[in-house]
């Protein structure tokens, strides 16, 4: 093996192997790194009880011909090989609180998404046809979003609280809980989720919603062929833990199993705080490693996978966004023990065009680092196992009960169609996704210090550069465009979005 490479990645989450792609078709000799068993970070699937499970992508959006995300994966080359399911036109997500027997329905398409909301609220078709223009007016303001060339961000358009800017919208509060019902989107704050961040969260949905067939594992397998095709490498089982330096210079990455891998740049695609440790407080300005270190991260999931006796719960091809009380939904991250789970999404999985009948759901909530701190210094991974004790499977099963007791409100008798039931907890996704303390979607982003919470993919050191959803925005379309926003960092802005856009106009 040689081991001198042009550009070497440390992780291989969507956002390390996007920038993979872009350098090694750049002719770049590339190399990934992973820690894991599978390649993916978030795009990770498993199986319990030969049933597949999504880790984090269980619906994707904009992948009609000529949307963004369908741009982007054309240029990577793996967008007509991906197996998909487009979910209900009519609605895609539901919203739905307790005590209220309407399902309110986000629906594809601008006009449909207002015409399929109007029955519900019919004095507010003005007031929904502002929101979708301020969506759509909201995204525009970020060119990497529609590929096009434009300089930075506006201050204005950052600094929009989410939650303000619903109260302003409308008198109406069963209305504003229904447009940010599908928050868990983006984990937001009251008091600091921008709405920029609920605009690009859900813009991409109403544009087109999408089921992987099958989970979005096959977006990692596309990815990998892509980056091997053109000529780079990627290894599992090679988890870095230091760097090398001469004379100040970052000169290699360091695995655990004792090999050096030397390149001349660098793109970490893990965690920025872990990034900066593994580097050395020395080689920052204290400023900046402070700054990134003190960043708040949003909170983690818990999360129950069900699989299904054979024929026994029919499929549904959409998704529900439920919350106990209307008016609790920017806060259901600041539950108690009693109120706990305060709101849920429900997903099923699709193995298969036209299903007819659900293999598996799975339901995923809220949970706050803090209640993993009896056991926050154990590590279980397929590669690395640790058993983390009797009493953390008890407290599992505990919080499964309760969780399966709201879905039953939800799907009557769900417990009498179970063949089998497995969870996961803040620590299941420390592990395997490498988020800092299981958060499900990066750093906070505040609305009143928008620039507090930006990060740069340039790091002071010269030759290494950030991906990855902390960086720009999460997602698979926040995340695409974040490896995008770092490989422009070296190649050159304007160079890389023509370079996307005419290849895309070549191909058409």
């Amino acid at each position: 093996m040689n081991n001198r490479y042009d550009i070497v990645i440390i992780g291989s989450g969507l956002g390390g192997l996007v920038s993979a792609i872009i350098m090694a078709k750049e002719g770049k000799r590339v190399c990934v790194l992973e820690k894991n068993n599978q390649y993916g970070g978030n795009l990770q699937t498993f199986v319990r009880d030969k049933t597949i499970f999504d880790t984090g992508i269980h619906y994707i959006g904009g992948l009609e011909k000529g949307q963004n995300l369908y741009n982007y994966f054309s240029y990577l080359g793996i967008m007509d090989q991906l197996r998909l399911q487009k979910m209900n036109q009519d609605g895609y997500d539901f919203i739905t609180f307790d005590n209220d027997p309407n399902e309110y329905p986000h629906a594809q398409g601008y006009e449909n998404f207002i015409e399929q909301l109007k029955p519900f609220f019919p004095e507010e078709e003005k007031t929904l046809r502002n929101y979708c223009e301020n969506l759509r007016y909201t995204c525009d303001s970020f060119p990497l979003y529609n590929l096009k060339e434009g300089s930075g961000y506006q201050e204005e358009i950052l600094s929009v609280n989410a939650k303000a800017y619903f109260d302003q919208l409308t008198q109406n509060e069963k209305l504003k809980s229904v447009l940010a019902g599908s928050n868990f989107l983006y984990a937001g704050i009251a008091d600091k989720t921008p709405f920029y961040v609920h605009a690009l969260s859900v813009n991409s949905y109403i544009q087109s919603a999408w089921r992987c067939i099958n989970g979005g594992s096959q977006i990692t397998k596309q990815l990998i062929k892509q980056l091997r095709q053109y000529g780079g490498e990627a290894y599992k089982h090679s988890e870095v833990v230091d760097f090398g330096f001469d004379n100040g210079q970052l000169v290699s990455a360091k695995t655990k199993d004792g090999k050096e891998y030397f390149g001349d740049v660098f793109i970490s695609n893990i965690e920025p705080k872990t990034t900066l440790k593994m580097i050395g407080e020395d080689k920052f300005r204290k400023s900046y490693y402070n700054r990134i270190q003190e960043l708040e991260v949003l909170i983690a999931p818990f999360s129950i996978y069900i699989v299904f006796k054979p024929e026994s719960v029919k499929y549904l091809n959409h998704n529900y966004y439920h919350f106990k009380d209307p008016n609790r939904i920017w806060d259901a991250g600041s539950y108690t023990e009693k109120s706990w789970p305060e709101s849920y999404m429900a997903s099923m999985n699709v193995s298969s065009e036209n299903q007819q009948w659900a293999e598996s759901l799975t339901g995923i909530t809220y949970m706050r680092f803090d209640e993993m701190k009896q056991w926050e210094s154990t590590h279980n991974t397929v590669a690395e196992k640790e058993e983390r004790g009797a009493a953390y499977e008890a407290f599992k099963q505990q919080k499964t009960k309760v969780f399966l007791d709201e879905l039953e409100k939800k799907f009557p008798d769900i417990r009498q169609h179970i063949k089998s039931i497995y969870a996961s907890t803040p620590l299941s996704y420390r592990d395997y996704i490498g988020g800092h303390n299981g958060n499900l979607y990066g750093y906070v982003k505040d609305s009143n210090n928008p620039m507090k919470t930006f990060i740069s993919p340039k790091t002071k050191i010269e030759n290494l550069f950030l991906t990855g959803q902390s960086i720009n925005m999460h997602g698979v379309l926040g995340v695409t465009i974040g490896a995008v926003v770092t490989c422009s960092e070296i190649l050159g802005k304007s160079y890389l979005i023509n370079k996307i856009n005419n290849e895309l106009v070549s191909k058409s």
